[in-house]
Protein backbone atom coordinates (compact mmCIF):
# COMPACT_ATOMS: atom_id res chain seq x y z
CA UNK A 1 0.00 0.00 0.00
CA UNK A 2 1.02 3.26 -1.31
CA UNK A 3 2.04 5.78 2.00
CA UNK A 4 1.92 9.42 1.51
CA UNK A 5 3.51 11.99 4.17
CA UNK A 6 1.25 15.51 4.24
CA UNK A 7 2.54 18.30 6.07
CA UNK A 8 -0.01 21.34 7.12
CA UNK A 9 1.06 24.83 8.25
CA UNK A 10 -0.24 27.08 11.17
CA UNK A 11 -2.71 28.61 9.04
CA UNK A 12 -3.86 25.31 7.25
CA UNK A 13 -4.94 24.56 11.14
CA UNK A 14 -5.29 28.09 12.50
CA UNK A 15 -8.70 26.99 13.99
CA UNK A 16 -11.14 24.17 14.39
CA UNK A 17 -13.46 25.05 11.50
CA UNK A 18 -10.26 24.33 9.75
CA UNK A 19 -9.14 21.50 11.24
CA UNK A 20 -12.08 19.92 10.58
CA UNK A 21 -11.37 20.63 6.97
CA UNK A 22 -8.30 19.48 6.71
CA UNK A 23 -9.30 16.12 8.53
CA UNK A 24 -11.83 15.94 5.62
CA UNK A 25 -9.37 16.48 3.17
CA UNK A 26 -6.82 13.52 4.99
CA UNK A 27 -10.09 10.91 4.64
CA UNK A 28 -10.26 11.56 1.23
CA UNK A 29 -6.38 10.54 1.24
CA UNK A 30 -7.06 7.46 2.92
CA UNK A 31 -10.33 6.53 0.63
CA UNK A 32 -8.19 6.11 -2.18
CA UNK A 33 -6.46 3.12 -0.73
CA UNK A 34 -3.13 5.25 0.65
CA UNK A 35 -1.55 5.08 4.36
CA UNK A 36 -1.28 9.09 5.30
CA UNK A 37 1.24 10.35 8.06
CA UNK A 38 0.04 14.01 8.88
CA UNK A 39 3.18 15.95 10.37
CA UNK A 40 1.39 19.47 11.86
CA UNK A 41 2.45 23.10 12.75
CA UNK A 42 1.54 24.76 15.70
CA UNK A 43 -1.82 26.49 15.24
CA UNK A 44 -1.66 30.14 13.88
CA UNK A 45 0.11 32.34 15.77
CA UNK A 46 0.39 30.28 18.97
CA UNK A 47 4.56 29.77 18.91
CA UNK A 48 4.47 33.64 19.05
CA UNK A 49 1.59 34.03 21.89
CA UNK A 50 4.02 31.19 23.39
CA UNK A 51 7.24 33.12 22.89
CA UNK A 52 5.71 36.55 24.62
CA UNK A 53 4.63 34.47 27.78
CA UNK A 54 8.38 34.15 28.14
CA UNK A 55 9.31 37.59 26.97
CA UNK A 56 6.79 38.93 30.40
CA UNK A 57 8.99 36.08 32.52
CA UNK A 58 12.03 36.39 31.28
CA UNK A 59 13.89 38.76 29.15
CA UNK A 60 16.86 35.95 28.33
CA UNK A 61 15.10 32.31 28.82
CA UNK A 62 17.62 29.58 28.37
CA UNK A 63 17.19 27.60 24.94
CA UNK A 64 16.14 24.57 27.10
CA UNK A 65 13.01 25.86 28.48
CA UNK A 66 12.19 27.76 25.18
CA UNK A 67 12.15 24.23 23.53
CA UNK A 68 9.85 22.84 26.34
CA UNK A 69 7.33 25.79 26.03
CA UNK A 70 7.39 25.74 22.67
CA UNK A 71 7.11 21.81 21.67
CA UNK A 72 3.54 22.62 23.44
CA UNK A 73 2.08 24.13 20.22
CA UNK A 74 2.20 21.43 18.49
CA UNK A 75 0.86 19.24 20.78
CA UNK A 76 -2.70 20.76 20.61
CA UNK A 77 -2.78 20.74 17.07
CA UNK A 78 -2.30 17.23 16.82
CA UNK A 79 -4.71 16.24 19.52
CA UNK A 80 -7.65 18.39 18.13
CA UNK A 81 -6.51 16.89 14.45
CA UNK A 82 -6.82 13.51 15.69
CA UNK A 83 -10.33 14.32 17.17
CA UNK A 84 -11.22 15.44 14.24
CA UNK A 85 -10.82 12.46 12.43
CA UNK A 86 -12.13 9.79 14.93
CA UNK A 87 -15.01 12.28 14.39
CA UNK A 88 -15.12 11.27 10.69
CA UNK A 89 -14.69 7.53 11.80
CA UNK A 90 -11.21 7.76 10.61
CA UNK A 91 -8.75 6.12 12.84
CA UNK A 92 -6.27 8.26 13.98
CA UNK A 93 -3.65 9.07 16.50
CA UNK A 94 -1.45 11.75 18.20
CA UNK A 95 2.27 11.56 18.63
CA UNK A 96 4.65 13.72 19.94
CA UNK A 97 7.92 14.15 17.72
CA UNK A 98 9.87 11.87 20.84
CA UNK A 99 6.69 9.74 20.41
CA UNK A 100 7.62 8.85 17.37
CA UNK A 101 10.97 8.72 17.59
CA UNK A 102 12.41 11.77 15.91
CA UNK A 103 16.10 11.69 17.66
CA UNK A 104 17.84 14.79 17.13
CA UNK A 105 21.15 16.36 18.02
CA UNK A 106 21.60 18.12 21.42
CA UNK A 107 21.19 21.75 20.56
CA UNK A 108 18.19 23.34 21.85
CA UNK A 109 15.93 25.50 19.47
CA UNK A 110 18.00 24.77 16.46
CA UNK A 111 18.69 20.82 16.37
CA UNK A 112 19.42 18.46 13.52
CA UNK A 113 17.71 15.36 12.85
CA UNK A 114 19.46 12.35 13.45
CA UNK A 115 17.42 9.30 12.92
CA UNK A 116 14.25 8.48 12.87
CA UNK A 117 12.80 5.18 14.82
CA UNK A 118 10.09 4.16 12.54
CA UNK A 119 8.37 1.18 14.66
CA UNK A 120 6.11 2.75 16.20
CA UNK A 121 4.75 4.11 13.57
CA UNK A 122 4.68 1.24 10.93
CA UNK A 123 2.68 -0.63 13.77
CA UNK A 124 -0.14 1.74 13.87
CA UNK A 125 -0.58 2.09 9.99
CA UNK A 126 -0.37 -1.42 9.95
CA UNK A 127 -3.85 -0.95 12.36
CA UNK A 128 -5.30 1.27 9.58
CA UNK A 129 -4.63 4.15 11.77
CA UNK A 130 -3.84 7.68 10.29
CA UNK A 131 -0.44 9.11 12.30
CA UNK A 132 -0.93 12.70 13.28
CA UNK A 133 2.57 13.70 13.90
CA UNK A 134 3.56 16.70 15.72
CA UNK A 135 6.11 18.72 13.84
CA UNK A 136 9.09 21.23 14.70
CA UNK A 137 10.17 18.98 17.80
CA UNK A 138 12.18 15.94 18.74
CA UNK A 139 14.32 14.19 21.20
CA UNK A 140 18.40 14.00 22.09
CA UNK A 141 19.62 10.59 22.15
CA UNK A 142 20.97 10.48 26.12
CA UNK A 143 20.21 9.63 28.72
CA UNK A 144 18.57 12.62 29.74
CA UNK A 145 15.98 12.42 26.85
CA UNK A 146 15.89 16.36 26.48
CA UNK A 147 13.25 17.83 24.34
CA UNK A 148 14.11 19.71 21.44
CA UNK A 149 13.11 21.90 18.45
CA UNK A 150 14.10 22.06 15.16
CA UNK A 151 13.82 25.99 14.56
CA UNK A 152 12.55 27.42 11.96
CA UNK A 153 10.84 25.53 9.10
CA UNK A 154 10.96 22.61 11.31
CA UNK A 155 7.15 21.16 10.20
CA UNK A 156 8.82 20.92 6.72
CA UNK A 157 11.78 19.47 8.22
CA UNK A 158 10.10 17.23 10.05
CA UNK A 159 7.61 15.92 6.82
CA UNK A 160 10.72 15.14 4.71
CA UNK A 161 12.38 13.15 7.01
CA UNK A 162 9.70 11.19 7.95
CA UNK A 163 9.04 10.35 4.57
CA UNK A 164 12.57 9.65 3.92
CA UNK A 165 12.95 7.18 6.91
CA UNK A 166 9.27 5.23 6.07
CA UNK A 167 10.28 5.26 2.51
CA UNK A 168 7.40 7.49 1.91
CA UNK A 169 5.89 7.13 -1.80
CA UNK A 170 5.97 11.06 -1.66
CA UNK A 171 5.74 14.23 0.92
CA UNK A 172 2.97 16.57 0.35
CA UNK A 173 3.64 20.28 2.00
CA UNK A 174 -0.04 21.48 2.11
CA UNK A 175 -0.27 25.46 2.66
CA UNK A 176 -2.55 28.03 2.39
CA UNK A 177 -0.94 29.35 -1.19
CA UNK A 178 -1.69 27.28 -3.92
CA UNK A 179 1.93 26.28 -4.46
CA UNK A 180 5.56 27.46 -5.80
CA UNK A 181 5.36 31.27 -7.34
CA UNK A 182 8.06 32.66 -9.68
CA UNK A 183 8.21 35.71 -7.28
CA UNK A 184 6.66 37.26 -4.52
CA UNK A 185 3.40 37.85 -5.30
CA UNK A 186 2.91 41.01 -3.06
CA UNK A 187 5.23 42.92 -4.77
CA UNK A 188 4.69 41.36 -8.30
CA UNK A 189 0.65 41.11 -8.57
CA UNK A 190 1.14 38.95 -12.34
CA UNK A 191 3.71 36.21 -10.23
CA UNK A 192 2.48 32.75 -11.72
CA UNK A 193 2.61 28.98 -10.79
CA UNK A 194 5.12 27.30 -11.61
CA UNK A 195 4.68 23.69 -12.81
CA UNK A 196 7.50 22.17 -11.54
CA UNK A 197 10.96 23.18 -9.82
CA UNK A 198 14.45 21.33 -8.85
CA UNK A 199 15.62 21.03 -6.03
CA UNK A 200 18.72 23.51 -6.68
CA UNK A 201 16.54 26.27 -7.72
CA UNK A 202 14.18 25.71 -4.66
CA UNK A 203 17.21 25.56 -2.77
CA UNK A 204 18.60 28.81 -3.86
CA UNK A 205 14.90 30.59 -3.90
CA UNK A 206 13.84 29.08 -0.26
CA UNK A 207 17.16 30.79 0.97
CA UNK A 208 15.98 34.03 -1.03
CA UNK A 209 13.13 34.32 0.99
CA UNK A 210 10.51 32.17 -0.74
CA UNK A 211 8.99 30.94 2.83
CA UNK A 212 7.01 28.58 1.25
CA UNK A 213 9.84 25.57 1.70
CA UNK A 214 12.24 25.88 4.00
CA UNK A 215 15.51 25.02 2.91
CA UNK A 216 16.20 22.30 5.47
CA UNK A 217 13.49 20.17 3.75
CA UNK A 218 14.74 20.53 0.17
CA UNK A 219 17.53 19.65 1.27
CA UNK A 220 16.99 16.08 2.64
CA UNK A 221 14.53 15.62 -0.18
CA UNK A 222 17.33 16.37 -2.87
CA UNK A 223 19.82 14.13 -0.67
CA UNK A 224 17.75 11.42 -0.61
CA UNK A 225 15.41 11.64 -3.92
CA UNK A 226 12.29 12.35 -2.43
CA UNK A 227 9.39 13.14 -4.48
CA UNK A 228 8.15 16.51 -2.76
CA UNK A 229 4.92 18.77 -4.12
CA UNK A 230 3.96 21.91 -2.58
CA UNK A 231 0.01 22.20 -2.80
CA UNK A 232 -2.81 24.08 -1.54
CA UNK A 233 -4.59 22.80 1.57
CA UNK A 234 -8.22 23.64 -0.15
CA UNK A 235 -8.11 22.64 -3.41
CA UNK A 236 -7.20 18.48 -4.62
CA UNK A 237 -5.15 20.44 -6.92
CA UNK A 238 -1.61 18.20 -7.16
CA UNK A 239 0.44 21.47 -7.14
CA UNK A 240 4.23 21.95 -8.37
CA UNK A 241 6.85 19.33 -7.88
CA UNK A 242 10.01 19.73 -6.53
CA UNK A 243 12.40 17.82 -8.86
CA UNK A 244 15.00 15.62 -7.06
CA UNK A 245 18.18 13.59 -8.29
CA UNK A 246 19.10 11.12 -5.77
CA UNK A 247 22.66 12.10 -4.53
CA UNK A 248 22.58 8.51 -2.03
CA UNK A 249 22.23 5.42 -2.76
CA UNK A 250 18.37 3.99 -3.36
CA UNK A 251 17.26 2.57 0.22
CA UNK A 252 20.51 4.24 1.59
CA UNK A 253 20.76 3.90 5.61
CA UNK A 254 18.82 6.85 6.76
CA UNK A 255 20.57 7.62 10.08
CA UNK A 256 21.97 10.91 10.28
CA UNK A 257 19.36 12.28 8.04
CA UNK A 258 20.21 16.21 8.56
CA UNK A 259 24.21 15.72 9.06
CA UNK A 260 24.96 13.46 6.09
CA UNK A 261 27.62 15.17 3.99
CA UNK A 262 27.49 18.71 3.67
CA UNK A 263 28.96 18.96 0.01
CA UNK A 264 28.37 15.93 -2.49
CA UNK A 265 30.97 16.92 -5.26
CA UNK A 266 34.09 18.93 -6.11
CA UNK A 267 33.56 20.51 -8.89
CA UNK A 268 36.82 21.55 -10.98
CA UNK A 269 37.05 23.64 -14.52
CA UNK A 270 40.51 24.16 -16.19
CA UNK A 271 39.48 25.02 -19.51
CA UNK A 272 38.13 28.48 -18.23
CA UNK A 273 40.19 31.97 -18.82
CA UNK A 274 39.64 35.15 -17.13
CA UNK A 275 39.00 39.12 -18.08
CA UNK A 276 39.42 41.77 -15.96
CA UNK A 277 38.52 45.48 -16.14
CA UNK A 278 40.10 47.47 -13.57
CA UNK A 279 38.68 51.25 -12.42
CA UNK A 280 35.54 51.32 -14.79
CA UNK A 281 32.90 53.71 -13.92
CA UNK A 282 31.10 52.86 -10.97
CA UNK A 283 27.30 53.71 -13.00
CA UNK A 284 24.29 52.34 -14.26
CA UNK A 285 24.53 50.83 -17.32
CA UNK A 286 28.13 49.69 -17.43
CA UNK A 287 27.69 45.66 -16.73
CA UNK A 288 24.61 45.83 -19.49
CA UNK A 289 26.78 47.27 -21.93
CA UNK A 290 29.84 45.31 -21.38
CA UNK A 291 27.48 41.74 -21.43
CA UNK A 292 25.19 42.66 -23.89
CA UNK A 293 27.99 42.75 -26.45
CA UNK A 294 29.80 39.88 -24.78
CA UNK A 295 26.34 38.00 -25.39
CA UNK A 296 25.80 39.36 -28.61
CA UNK A 297 29.16 37.39 -30.02
CA UNK A 298 27.49 34.53 -28.28
CA UNK A 299 30.28 34.01 -26.14
CA UNK A 300 29.04 32.27 -22.40
CA UNK A 301 29.91 33.86 -19.45
CA UNK A 302 30.85 31.44 -16.58
CA UNK A 303 31.80 33.40 -13.31
CA UNK A 304 30.66 37.33 -12.96
CA UNK A 305 32.14 38.99 -10.20
CA UNK A 306 32.04 42.60 -8.77
CA UNK A 307 33.19 43.74 -6.12
CA UNK A 308 32.47 46.88 -3.97
CA UNK A 309 33.55 50.53 -5.66
CA UNK A 310 36.15 52.90 -4.68
CA UNK A 311 34.69 56.36 -5.41
CA UNK A 312 33.09 56.24 -8.43
CA UNK A 313 35.03 53.40 -9.96
CA UNK A 314 34.86 49.70 -9.77
CA UNK A 315 36.42 46.40 -11.23
CA UNK A 316 34.43 43.66 -13.10
CA UNK A 317 36.21 40.43 -13.51
CA UNK A 318 34.40 37.19 -15.52
CA UNK A 319 35.77 33.50 -17.08
CA UNK A 320 35.06 32.33 -20.15
CA UNK A 321 36.12 29.14 -21.96
CA UNK A 322 39.43 29.46 -23.33
CA UNK A 323 38.26 29.18 -27.09
CA UNK A 324 36.25 32.34 -26.15
CA UNK A 325 39.21 34.35 -24.88
CA UNK A 326 40.03 35.86 -27.81
CA UNK A 327 36.65 37.49 -28.55
CA UNK A 328 36.30 38.20 -24.87
CA UNK A 329 39.48 40.20 -24.57
CA UNK A 330 39.13 41.76 -27.76
CA UNK A 331 35.69 43.47 -26.12
CA UNK A 332 36.78 44.12 -22.91
CA UNK A 333 39.95 46.10 -24.80
CA UNK A 334 37.09 47.97 -26.58
CA UNK A 335 34.46 48.83 -23.99
CA UNK A 336 37.50 49.76 -21.69
CA UNK A 337 38.49 52.78 -24.51
CA UNK A 338 34.91 53.75 -25.12
CA UNK A 339 35.28 54.90 -21.25
CA UNK A 340 38.72 56.80 -22.25
CA UNK A 341 40.65 53.70 -19.78
CA UNK A 342 43.70 52.44 -21.53
CA UNK A 343 43.16 48.64 -22.23
CA UNK A 344 47.18 47.93 -22.22
CA UNK A 345 46.56 48.74 -18.24
CA UNK A 346 43.48 48.33 -17.28
CA UNK A 347 42.09 44.81 -19.00
CA UNK A 348 43.89 42.12 -17.61
CA UNK A 349 43.73 38.55 -19.04
CA UNK A 350 44.83 35.17 -17.39
CA UNK A 351 44.54 31.60 -19.15
CA UNK A 352 46.32 29.97 -16.80
CA UNK A 353 43.66 29.67 -13.82
CA UNK A 354 41.54 26.70 -12.71
CA UNK A 355 38.06 27.21 -10.81
CA UNK A 356 37.44 24.61 -7.62
CA UNK A 357 34.37 24.67 -6.73
CA UNK A 358 32.90 22.61 -4.06
CA UNK A 359 28.62 21.94 -4.10
CA UNK A 360 26.44 20.38 -1.66
CA UNK A 361 22.65 21.26 -0.64
CA UNK A 362 23.81 20.83 2.49
CA UNK A 363 26.77 23.84 2.24
CA UNK A 364 23.77 26.37 3.46
CA UNK A 365 23.10 27.35 7.03
CA UNK A 366 26.46 25.96 7.80
CA UNK A 367 29.32 28.69 8.34
CA UNK A 368 31.70 26.22 8.73
CA UNK A 369 31.92 24.96 5.29
CA UNK A 370 33.04 27.56 3.27
CA UNK A 371 35.52 28.42 6.41
CA UNK A 372 36.97 24.77 5.79
CA UNK A 373 37.19 24.85 2.07
CA UNK A 374 39.50 28.36 2.27
CA UNK A 375 41.47 26.89 5.42
CA UNK A 376 42.36 23.72 3.43
CA UNK A 377 43.35 25.50 0.36
CA UNK A 378 45.50 27.70 2.59
CA UNK A 379 47.02 24.85 4.42
CA UNK A 380 48.55 24.05 1.04
CA UNK A 381 49.74 27.45 -0.04
CA UNK A 382 46.99 27.69 -2.23
CA UNK A 383 46.05 31.41 -3.06
CA UNK A 384 42.88 32.34 -4.16
CA UNK A 385 42.16 34.70 -6.98
CA UNK A 386 38.75 35.47 -7.05
CA UNK A 387 35.93 33.85 -5.00
CA UNK A 388 31.98 33.61 -5.49
CA UNK A 389 29.35 31.83 -4.28
CA UNK A 390 25.72 30.94 -3.66
CA UNK A 391 23.67 28.65 -1.44
CA UNK A 392 24.87 25.48 -2.64
CA UNK A 393 28.30 25.95 -4.19
CA UNK A 394 31.36 27.73 -2.98
CA UNK A 395 33.75 28.30 -6.39
CA UNK A 396 37.53 29.94 -6.02
CA UNK A 397 39.79 30.91 -9.19
CA UNK A 398 43.43 29.97 -7.88
CA UNK A 399 46.69 29.03 -10.57
CA UNK A 400 46.56 26.57 -12.56
CA UNK A 401 49.43 24.63 -11.88
CA UNK A 402 47.90 24.51 -8.39
CA UNK A 403 44.94 22.52 -9.58
CA UNK A 404 45.93 19.03 -8.74
CA UNK A 405 46.88 19.81 -5.05
CA UNK A 406 43.82 21.65 -4.35
CA UNK A 407 41.44 18.67 -5.86
CA UNK A 408 43.77 16.72 -3.75
CA UNK A 409 43.29 18.20 -0.07
CA UNK A 410 39.55 18.95 -1.11
CA UNK A 411 38.87 15.52 -1.98
CA UNK A 412 40.67 14.35 1.16
CA UNK A 413 38.93 16.79 3.66
CA UNK A 414 35.59 16.50 1.99
CA UNK A 415 35.74 12.70 1.26
CA UNK A 416 33.63 13.15 -2.12
CA UNK A 417 34.20 12.51 -5.22
CA UNK A 418 35.49 14.72 -7.90
CA UNK A 419 33.22 16.03 -10.78
CA UNK A 420 34.48 17.23 -14.35
CA UNK A 421 33.36 20.10 -16.15
CA UNK A 422 29.40 20.60 -16.16
CA UNK A 423 28.15 19.55 -19.90
CA UNK A 424 24.97 21.01 -21.14
CA UNK A 425 22.07 19.87 -19.40
CA UNK A 426 19.60 17.41 -21.24
CA UNK A 427 16.57 18.54 -19.54
CA UNK A 428 15.11 21.87 -21.17
CA UNK A 429 14.56 23.60 -18.58
CA UNK A 430 13.57 27.45 -18.46
CA UNK A 431 16.63 30.06 -18.15
CA UNK A 432 15.11 31.36 -15.64
CA UNK A 433 12.31 29.64 -13.41
CA UNK A 434 11.93 32.78 -10.18
CA UNK A 435 12.77 36.12 -8.99
CA UNK A 436 13.95 37.24 -5.21
CA UNK A 437 14.18 39.93 -3.58
CA UNK A 438 15.75 39.84 0.00
CA UNK A 439 15.31 43.37 1.71
CA UNK A 440 17.05 41.88 5.27
CA UNK A 441 20.68 41.96 4.55
CA UNK A 442 23.80 44.32 5.01
CA UNK A 443 27.06 44.40 3.15
CA UNK A 444 30.52 43.75 4.66
CA UNK A 445 34.14 44.75 3.02
CA UNK A 446 36.93 44.51 4.61
CA UNK A 447 39.93 46.19 2.21
CA UNK A 448 43.04 46.10 1.58
CA UNK A 449 43.99 42.42 2.95
CA UNK A 450 46.73 40.80 2.20
CA UNK A 451 46.66 38.94 -1.10
CA UNK A 452 48.07 35.87 0.45
CA UNK A 453 46.88 31.77 1.05
CA UNK A 454 44.52 31.77 3.92
CA UNK A 455 43.37 34.90 4.53
CA UNK A 456 39.70 34.01 3.91
CA UNK A 457 40.15 31.15 5.89
CA UNK A 458 40.94 33.43 9.04
CA UNK A 459 38.17 35.75 7.88
CA UNK A 460 35.67 33.58 7.13
CA UNK A 461 36.46 30.59 10.52
CA UNK A 462 35.99 33.78 12.40
CA UNK A 463 32.44 33.74 11.63
CA UNK A 464 32.39 30.67 11.87
CA UNK A 465 33.43 30.53 15.37
CA UNK A 466 30.65 32.63 16.21
CA UNK A 467 28.08 30.63 14.38
CA UNK A 468 27.32 33.71 11.85
CA UNK A 469 26.40 32.65 8.47
CA UNK A 470 27.07 34.36 5.47
CA UNK A 471 25.24 34.76 1.98
CA UNK A 472 27.46 35.88 -1.15
CA UNK A 473 31.32 36.30 -0.58
CA UNK A 474 33.22 38.11 -3.53
CA UNK A 475 36.96 38.37 -3.50
CA UNK A 476 37.72 41.80 -5.61
CA UNK A 477 40.16 40.77 -8.85
CA UNK A 478 42.22 43.97 -8.53
CA UNK A 479 45.54 43.64 -6.23
CA UNK A 480 47.08 47.12 -5.16
CA UNK A 481 50.18 47.72 -3.04
CA UNK A 482 49.86 49.50 0.74
CA UNK A 483 51.85 51.70 2.29
CA UNK A 484 54.37 49.10 3.83
CA UNK A 485 54.43 47.19 0.15
CA UNK A 486 52.10 44.58 0.53
CA UNK A 487 49.80 43.29 -1.90
CA UNK A 488 46.53 43.73 -1.23
CA UNK A 489 42.60 42.89 -2.08
CA UNK A 490 38.88 43.37 -0.79
CA UNK A 491 37.10 40.97 0.33
CA UNK A 492 33.33 41.69 0.77
CA UNK A 493 30.38 39.65 1.43
CA UNK A 494 26.41 40.00 2.48
CA UNK A 495 25.18 38.07 5.54
CA UNK A 496 21.56 38.61 7.45
CA UNK A 497 21.85 42.54 8.85
CA UNK A 498 20.54 41.03 12.42
CA UNK A 499 24.20 39.49 12.52
CA UNK A 500 25.89 42.55 10.71
CA UNK A 501 27.15 43.84 14.27
CA UNK A 502 28.07 40.30 15.72
CA UNK A 503 30.29 40.10 12.30
CA UNK A 504 32.10 43.07 12.16
CA UNK A 505 33.68 42.84 15.62
CA UNK A 506 34.25 38.62 15.04
CA UNK A 507 36.64 40.56 12.30
CA UNK A 508 37.98 43.51 14.54
CA UNK A 509 39.56 40.78 16.34
CA UNK A 510 41.85 39.97 13.03
CA UNK A 511 42.90 43.39 12.31
CA UNK A 512 46.68 42.67 14.37
CA UNK A 513 47.15 39.44 11.87
CA UNK A 514 45.27 40.66 8.93
CA UNK A 515 46.57 44.27 8.88
CA UNK A 516 43.75 45.46 6.64
CA UNK A 517 42.69 49.05 6.30
CA UNK A 518 39.32 49.05 7.64
CA UNK A 519 35.69 47.44 8.15
CA UNK A 520 33.00 49.07 6.14
CA UNK A 521 29.21 47.86 6.93
CA UNK A 522 26.31 49.01 4.44
CA UNK A 523 23.15 48.24 5.97
CA UNK A 524 20.46 49.96 3.41
CA UNK A 525 21.01 47.18 0.57
CA UNK A 526 19.02 45.25 -1.06
CA UNK A 527 19.60 42.13 -3.06
CA UNK A 528 17.94 40.54 -6.76
CA UNK A 529 18.91 37.56 -8.65
CA UNK A 530 17.24 35.27 -10.66
CA UNK A 531 17.53 31.43 -10.54
CA UNK A 532 17.00 28.92 -13.17
CA UNK A 533 18.73 25.36 -14.34
CA UNK A 534 18.72 26.50 -17.85
CA UNK A 535 21.35 29.64 -17.21
CA UNK A 536 24.20 26.83 -18.19
CA UNK A 537 25.26 27.24 -21.35
CA UNK A 538 23.01 29.71 -22.51
CA UNK A 539 24.62 33.00 -23.38
CA UNK A 540 22.86 36.55 -22.54
CA UNK A 541 21.28 35.60 -18.93
CA UNK A 542 23.02 38.16 -17.03
CA UNK A 543 23.16 40.85 -19.92
CA UNK A 544 18.98 40.78 -20.09
CA UNK A 545 19.09 41.14 -16.11
CA UNK A 546 21.39 43.91 -16.06
CA UNK A 547 19.80 45.73 -19.30
CA UNK A 548 16.55 45.62 -17.24
CA UNK A 549 18.39 47.28 -14.42
CA UNK A 550 20.41 49.99 -17.03
CA UNK A 551 17.54 51.18 -18.16
CA UNK A 552 15.75 51.82 -15.08
CA UNK A 553 18.88 53.83 -13.92
CA UNK A 554 19.24 51.06 -11.07
CA UNK A 555 23.49 51.17 -10.36
CA UNK A 556 24.70 47.37 -9.67
CA UNK A 557 26.73 47.87 -6.66
CA UNK A 558 27.88 43.99 -6.71
CA UNK A 559 27.66 40.86 -9.10
CA UNK A 560 27.92 37.79 -8.08
CA UNK A 561 26.71 34.05 -10.36
CA UNK A 562 26.88 30.49 -9.87
CA UNK A 563 25.84 27.85 -12.96
CA UNK A 564 21.91 28.66 -11.92
CA UNK A 565 21.86 31.54 -10.45
CA UNK A 566 22.34 35.74 -10.77
CA UNK A 567 22.67 37.65 -7.61
CA UNK A 568 23.11 41.58 -7.84
CA UNK A 569 23.05 43.98 -4.95
CA UNK A 570 21.09 47.43 -5.34
CA UNK A 571 20.16 50.23 -3.34
CA UNK A 572 17.85 49.22 -0.86
CA UNK A 573 15.52 52.01 -1.84
CA UNK A 574 15.71 50.43 -5.35
CA UNK A 575 14.53 46.48 -4.23
CA UNK A 576 11.02 46.43 -5.15
CA UNK A 577 11.37 48.12 -8.18
CA UNK A 578 14.48 46.00 -9.58
CA UNK A 579 12.44 42.67 -8.54
CA UNK A 580 9.79 44.12 -10.42
CA UNK A 581 12.31 44.57 -13.54
CA UNK A 582 14.05 41.49 -13.27
CA UNK A 583 10.42 39.64 -13.48
CA UNK A 584 9.29 41.39 -16.35
CA UNK A 585 12.65 40.66 -18.34
CA UNK A 586 12.15 37.15 -17.90
CA UNK A 587 8.45 37.00 -19.19
CA UNK A 588 7.89 35.36 -15.65
CA UNK A 589 4.25 36.74 -15.22
CA UNK A 590 3.71 35.27 -18.66
CA UNK A 591 2.00 31.54 -18.32
CA UNK A 592 3.93 30.71 -21.07
CA UNK A 593 7.11 32.03 -20.42
CA UNK A 594 9.52 32.71 -23.56
CA UNK A 595 12.88 31.51 -22.03
CA UNK A 596 13.31 27.98 -22.51
CA UNK A 597 16.92 26.68 -22.66
CA UNK A 598 17.37 25.50 -26.46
Amino acid sequence: MELVVQKYGGTSVGDTERIKAVAQRIQKTVRTGRQVVVVVSAMGKSTDRLVSLAQDISANPSRREMDMLLSTGEQVSIALLSMALQELGQAAISLTGAQVGIVTEAAHSHARILEIKTERIQKHLERGEVVVVAGFQGITASSELEFTTLGRGGSDTSAVALAVALQAARCEICTDVPGILTTDPRLVPDAQLMAEVTADEMLELASLGAKVLHPRAVEIARNFGMPLTVCSSWTNDPGPAVVSLPTQEAGAQTAALELSKAVDAIEFDDLQAKVALLRIPDQPGVASQLFGTIAEQNVDVDLIVQSIHQGNLNDIAFSVAKSDILRAHAIAEGFCARFGGNPAEEVEVDERIAIVAIAGAGIIGRPGIAAQMFTTLGDADINIKMISTSEVKVSCVIDQHDLDKALKVLAETFATPLKSPLANPEAKFPAVRGAALDREQARIAITEVSDEAGVAAKVFGALAQNNISVDTIIQSQRCRRSDDGRLTRDIAFTLARSNANAASAAIETLQSRLQFKEIQVDSQIAKVSVVGAGMLGQPGVAAKLFKAFSEAKINIQMIATSDIRVSCIVAETDGAEALKLAHAAFALGSSTPENIAT
